[in-house]
């Protein structure tokens, strides 16, 4: 994606099942489950780059020993600080006592960081400061260890402002309201209430205060906890949490938005938010690998025991498109897959465009995110070249000319790397009559690559957001070249409206496609429908959420998909540019057929998996409309 936009974020949690010595002796390592939660961490460093935070809880500690270990950080690179900060104390002891670093149990008393159970987290903001408190994990501290809290997670909830109230009805007082803490307080609140009624009836048994925390232990009821607690939840979630005395939980949205996928073993289990990261982290098969179901939670007890439980009624399975079309690792088999089949199915409008003059043009992709569409283009492409080769061959009868059939087997689509970034150069300078020349300098072109005047010059992109770069850099670079005509492709259709459970894409009058489609509706003198749909959409402001409808919608029906594409190239197009400029967009077809499986495709067709969703959209075009530079949630 050649605009910078931020989503999401990634969690990694790890139970040792065996005794500590266990992993010493077979592994040769004392840190076994750090490792690997450093590796887990790492491998998901494209899903938050913002700020990182581990937790540990060790099991079976006596009181006065402390049990839970946190360390977070927003450093540039946040996830070696918080490893550096872990692993400082473990280098001093090698240095003036190593043998120590072999004794597991010595470790485990003496030192922060050994215990059996790991929480990670890296972190995207998608709003507020990025500072250190806003970073995962959150700690709910209590000296009952059974009322200890850890919460990290994936996700953005809709309806904050519902679920601060309800926190405020029940007589807290939450220090902020945000999703995160609002989260946190009401689990944290029925995990209060679960411990009271168990003291109660242990109490009324004649059970000593001692007695009740090892029977809290024992009956905690988590499934019941998480189900009470989440009952008001709109929006799009992977919720990982710890308790201090060591049950520990992933929960997943009933729509399935955010993903979550684990293995169990005799010896761990292990949750993260992609598969391939626990297939290269522990040298897995990928049918070793289970995605979490939509609307379930894998508990995993203080003994080590897991299952998967239903704590909210899973309702059609929406899971994120981006995840496959962008955010995902491109090392997982299914999302390679998917994204050669993006790249073939904008073939047949890229032919079109240059009018199948293969032979004159020239293929690449901007940025490197793009590379596995670009094969898949590349692809669709010669098999169209490779039908066109066997119809010439045919025409040659018999016997043949060796000469023009060697000519017509050589033919082949021109591919080469047109731009590469240069990831020393900073924007720093930020006067506006600088900031586009410094910024069209970021990538740098390979000259001779295209033939001016001659060439076409056709380009790959994931996705074009808000296409700020498109306009202020890539076009512009791309035109220092002299092609024919230039050829933007987004493998993704057009993003039209905006995202609530985790992106950081808010703004309608932040996205290219909306503003072509208001662009639209004036030229054509269509202005009123823009009013038309604002008064719609404040006639829903105070109705509950499940009776708003996306009037967003309307900006976008009188047109076609082609004329809204065809307005986007005017207005990403810089004024010198003399070339044609044209920018093709993946359908909506085309997206659900290469990627079956993930159907959650508001951004582009504005059909939201949640009531909090349509809440969202509303909102977004009432602030665009009033001029309000504000988020809708």
């Amino acid at each position: 994606m050649s605009d910078p936009i931020k989503h999401e974020c990634g969690i990694a949690l790890l139970r040792l099942k065996k005794p500590l010595s266990f992993y010493r002796e077979k592994y040769g390592t004392s840190f076994y489950g750090l490792n690997k939660l450093y590796l887990l961490m790492e491998k998901q460093h494209n899903r938050g780059q913002d700020g990182a935070g581990v937790a540990n809880v060790k099991l079976n500690m006596p009181p006065g020993s402390r049990f839970i270990s946190r360390a977070r950080s927003n450093n540039p690179r946040p996830i070696q600080d918080c490893f550096d900060h872990i692993n400082k104390r473990f280098k001093e002891l090698d240095e003036k006592d190593p043998e120590k670093l072999k004794d597991v149990e010595w470790l485990k008393m003496n030192e922060a960081f050994t215990g059996e159970l790991f929480l990670g987290h890296v972190r995207y903001g998608t709003f507020g400061k990025n500072s250190i408190e806003s970073c995962h994990p959150f700690l709910r501290q209590n000296n009952w260890k059974t009322r200890n809290l850890v919460v990290a997670g994936n996700f953005n909830l809709t309806n904050v402002d519902e679920l601060f109230n309800i926190l405020v009805d029940i007589g807290q007082h939450p220090k902020e309201k945000s999703d995160t803490v609002t989260v946190m307080e009401k689990i944290g609140h029925f995990l209060d209430e679960d411990n009271d009624r168990l003291v109660a009836e242990w109490k009324a048994l004649g059970y000593s205060k001692k007695e009740i925390t090892e029977k809290i232990v024992e009956h905690l009821d988590l499934p019941e906890i998480l189900r009470r607690s989440a009952e008001d939840w709109d929006g799009g979630y992977a919720m990982a949490g710890l308790l201090g005395h060591g049950d520990a939980f992933v929960l997943r949205d009933p729509n399935g938005i955010r993903p979550a996928f684990y293995h169990e073993s005799d010896e761990l289990v292990v949750l993260a938010s992609e598969r391939p990261v626990i297939q290269t982290a522990f040298n897995l098969k990928v049918e070793d690998i289970k995605e979490l179901p939509p609307g379930h939670a894998a508990i995993i007890c203080h003994d080590g025991t897991m299952s998967i439980k239903e704590i909210r009624t899973p309702g059609e399975k929406r899971a994120c498109s981006f995840e496959r079309i962008y955010f995902s690792r491109g090392s997982d088999q299914d999302i390679y897959k998917e994204r050669i089949a993006l790249g073939k199915s904008v073939v047949p409008r890229v032919l079109k465009s240059i009018d199948g003059d293969i032979d004159n043009s020239v293929f690449s992709f901007i940025p490197n995110t793009a590379e596995v569409a670009f094969y898949g283009m590349m692809k669709g492409l010669e098999d169209e070249l490779n039908a066109r080769k066997k119809d010439m061959i045919l025409t040659l009868g018999d016997k043949p000319d060796p000469i023009e059939l060697e000519r017509i087997l050589s033919m082949r689509p021109r591919m080469e790397k047109i731009a590469v970034k240069d990831a020393k150069l900073r924007t720093f300078i930020t006067q506006d009559d600088s900031r586009d020349d410094m910024v069209a300098h970021v990538y740098d072109v390979t000259y001779g690559a295209v033939r001016p005047k001659v060439d076409n010059l056709v380009v790959i992109d994931d996705s074009i957001v808000r296409g700020t770069t498109l306009r202020q850099s890539i076009i512009r670079i791309l035109n220092r070249l002299d092609p024919k005509k230039i050829v933007i492709v987004s493998s993704a259709p057009q993003i039209r409206f905006p995202d609530c459970y985790g992106i950081d894409m808010a703004k309608l009058g932040d996205f290219i496609a909306f503003q072509a489609g208001v662009s639209l509706l004036k030229k054509a003198g269509k202005e009123r429908t823009i009013k038309e749909v604002y008064e719609k959409c404040k006639n829903q402001e105070n109705l509950d959420k499940s009776e708003i409808r996306n009037y967003v919608k309307e900006i976008f029906e009188p047109f076609t998909y082609e004329e809204v594409s065809t307005e986007i190239s005017k207005l990403l197009t810089p004024p010198e540019v003399e070339c044609e400029v044209e920018i093709i967009f993946q359908t909506l077809e085309g997206l659900h057929k290469s990627v079956p499986n993930h159907k959650g495709d508001w951004y582009f067709s504005g059909d939201y998996p949640t009531p909090g969703g349509m809440k969202v959209v509303n909102k977004a075009f009432i602030n665009f409309y009033e001029g309000k530079n504000e988020r809708a949630y």
